[in-house]
């Protein structure tokens, strides 16, 4: 399968898209952030909830 023909979603961290990877395959619905480094830096926001990722 392309990566075309995979869905996406955009990170709300850092704004740049990102494809489904075969490791979020469980919990693809879950998944809001494209990378660790984006998933820590919006827990570190004051006030935020601390949100789980696969």
């Amino acid at each position: 399968m392309k990566k075309t023909h995979l869905p996406q979603k955009v990170c709300p961290v850092c704004g740049l898209p990102f494809s489904w990877r075969k490791r979020w395959e469980r919990c693809w619905d879950e998944v809001r952030y494209c990378s660790e480094r984006c998933r820590r830096a919006r827990r570190s926001a004051p006030g935020e909830d601390t949100q789980a990722d696969c």
